[in-house]
């Protein structure tokens, strides 16, 4: 256990920060397997909506820290190329 005062407050910190990444991550998640539906589904329109949203979010975790920005955008590029694979079939 820590002895300062200084890393008391960083436990505390730590505790803080990582409840709201897993937050963060399990939203992201929870979309990202509504699209993977929607995409099974064949729902083109549906899904271009849903990766719209994932994008916006997905950005804005990226942007926070909660997540590498290489993560996010890796994450971005195989759910588009899924989307336009579904678009061409179509």
């Amino acid at each position: 256990m820590a002895h300062s005062l200084s890393a008391k407050k960083r436990v505390r910190q730590n505790i803080r920060k990582r409840l709201i990444n897993r937050s963060r991550k399990s939203s992201i998640k929870k979309q990202v397997k509504k699209l993977e539906q929607q995409l099974a589904a064949g729902n083109a329109a549906e899904a271009k909506q849903q990766y719209l949203q994932v994008v916006k979010d997905l950005d804005k975790i990226a942007s926070s820290g909660s997540m590498h920005k290489r993560t996010a955008a890796r994450k971005k590029s195989r759910l588009a190329k899924r989307l336009n694979a579904l678009a061409k079939q179509k």
